[in-house]
């Protein structure tokens, strides 16, 4: 990565991770990264979409699950293998200095597998409802966005990391709603 750009994740980091401190984002952030804490929205999506849709509602969900299953696996064993950077609570320059509010965490920093798969889902569910019901495009957006800002705020990714996890599975999300339309052409939300 060139040096300004480094230097330049770093200050954002440090800025999200100690100049935005709060109690309020302490509290709030751990849980808006945590995935147990989705799971009622997950079932809901779930049963909505079969209860809605019935059998297209289970291809569009078995098509959602396998957006981010391949997002999740990409992302964590292909890509982070690959660059290996350290996160921001082990690299030898952060470390020194942030707030870890959970647990480091095992495995690389290079991209947020958070953001990698959330994002997919996020693509995919915008794409799939968003053009019948525009507010849930907005929401689920904005849903996968504060998984992103929480992974900065609790110490365990970079903002680089998030953005490239974030737009990594935008694409993955993208592609595999085509996959979608091109196997069930008559879907519409």
């Amino acid at each position: 990565m060139p040096e300004f750009l480094l230097q330049l994740d770093r200050h954002l980091f440090y800025f999200i991770n100690h100049g935005l401190a709060n109690a309020f984002f302490d509290w709030i952030m751990p849980l808006m990264r945590n995935p147990r804490f989705w799971i009622p929205l997950y079932i809901f999506i779930i049963g909505f979409s079969i209860y809605r849709y019935k059998k297209q509602g289970a291809i569009l969900v078995l098509m959602l699950a396998l957006s981010a299953g391949f997002a999740d696996f990409t992302s964590a064993s292909l890509i982070k293998k690959t660059v290996q950077r350290d996160r921001p609570c082990r690299d030898a320059v952060t470390s020194k200095t942030v707030i870890s509010r959970i647990d480091c965490g095992p495995g690389y920093s290079f991209p947020s597998t958070h953001a990698t798969d959330h994002f997919a889902m996020a693509m995919f569910l915008c794409l799939a409802f968003g053009k019948r019901w525009r507010w849930v495009g907005v929401t689920i957006l904005l849903w996968a966005a504060i998984i992103c800002f929480a992974q900065v705020y609790v110490g365990v990714h970079y903002p680089v990391d998030v953005t490239v996890g974030a737009i990594y599975g935008s694409l993955v999300g993208w592609l595999f709603f085509v996959a979608f339309k091109k196997w069930q052409p008559g879907f519409m939300a």
